[in-house]
């Protein structure tokens, strides 16, 4: 029987597409570990999936000006130390990556160790964990045409993202039930990622007396950011995060708005649901938001609200624009040929398994 390690995390979409290769890796009889920080989301994630877990410690390494700057390297040398033992103890065939800094130390360990690593980048430029996996990659796979150039030839496989299965089996009367919605509005799901996004939270509250007029919302706003005087309001459910309902409201959605974390776009590509990206702003990140939202906007698949734009007035006036023409956006969405992300990355497992 093969060992698989998965590892990844930091956020949902360093682990969303590990997740979606657990029923393939389950029915072809691997042995599945993964190893993630010792207190990211994604713990949680791979424990509700039944997947053993192991905890190392992680450091980041950022591009700017912060006092942990000088504590985290130690961090990311204990937390290859710690992954060191692991592939001791597992002795897994292969290991797949999808990223996060967590996922360095696990990778520089297996390469130490000779074990095959099968990386996964999801965004159009590569971050910079997954340029300091690269080396110790047998393949690196991306989501994105234009992130071929920025690979190393050899290793490079268009692949696109794993998409999990269930997201496309949710039922519209499950949704109606947990949301308590009617037939009588069309449906909004504003997501901000899995640690929210304040300024998509503020402009969509200051707009809601307006949206409501014509929408039905269904609001993920993140840990820690629900408004508890909004509770109540008719026509308006939000939640922190949600996980096992997710399919359902995603089949009772019309539109989406929603940052542009490459997992998260092309899921709602693979939906067919018509979204309004708003990148995180290149002050609060490395500009790969800005590139993913871009390039689905010039496939036809979205528009793009950057955030310094973002104002309740051009808000409510992008979503109905959204909506008006949400017929063509859906046309050239049903016209994208994709490939199933699953089955080539599994094939690129297969082969690096032996």
């Amino acid at each position: 029987m093969k060992h698989i390690i998965l590892t990844g995390g930091g956020t949902a979409g360093h682990v969303t597409p590990n997740i979606a290769l657990l029923p393939r890796l389950r029915a072809a009889g691997y042995t599945i570990t993964y190893i993630g920080s010792a207190s990211g989301i994604e713990k949680k994630l791979m424990e509700a999936q039944k997947i053993p877990y192991y905890g190392i410690s992680s450091g980041k390494l950022r591009r700017y000006f912060d006092w942990k700057n000088f504590t985290d390297p130690f961090r990311v040398i204990k937390g290859f130390s710690e992954a060191s033992s692991l592939m001791k103890k597992l002795k897994p065939d292969v290991v797949f990556s999808k990223g996060g800094f967590v996922a360095v130390p696990v990778v520089m360990a297996a390469r130490r160790r000779h074990i095959p690593v099968i990386c996964h980048e999801s965004d159009l430029t590569p971050g910079l964990a997954n340029k300091l996996s690269m080396p110790g990659a047998t393949k690196v796979c991306c989501s994105f045409p234009e992130t071929l150039p920025y690979l190393p030839k050899e290793k490079a496989v268009l692949t696109g993202c794993p998409i999990r299965r269930e997201l496309m089996e949710g039922k519209r009367s499950a949704a109606l039930t947990l949301t308590g919605f009617t037939l009588e509005k069309p449906v909004l799901m504003v997501m901000g990622g899995s640690l929210g996004a304040g300024a998509i939270n503020q402009a969509v509250r200051e707009a809601l007396p307006d949206l409501l007029k014509h929408w039905q919302i269904v609001h993920l706003c993140g840990k820690g950011k629900l408004d508890n005087s909004l509770q109540h309001t008719k026509g308006y459910v939000q939640y922190e995060y949600i996980q096992k309902e997710l399919p359902d409201l995603f089949a009772l959605c019309d539109l989406v708005i929603s940052r542009a974390g490459a997992n998260a776009v092309c899921e709602f590509l693979k939906l067919q649901k018509p979204m309004l990206l708003i990148p995180l702003s290149a002050r609060a990140s490395r500009g790969d938001q800005i590139l993913n939202a871009r390039s689905f906007e010039r496939q036809g698949f979205s528009m793009v609200l950057e955030e310094e734009e973002l104002t309740r007035e051009n808000l409510l006036q992008s979503v109905s624009e959204l909506y008006r023409r949400r017929e063509d956006y859906i046309r050239t969405m049903q016209a994208c040929e994709q490939s199933d992300a699953v089955d080539t990355i599994f094939r690129l497992i297969e082969e690096a398994a032996g």
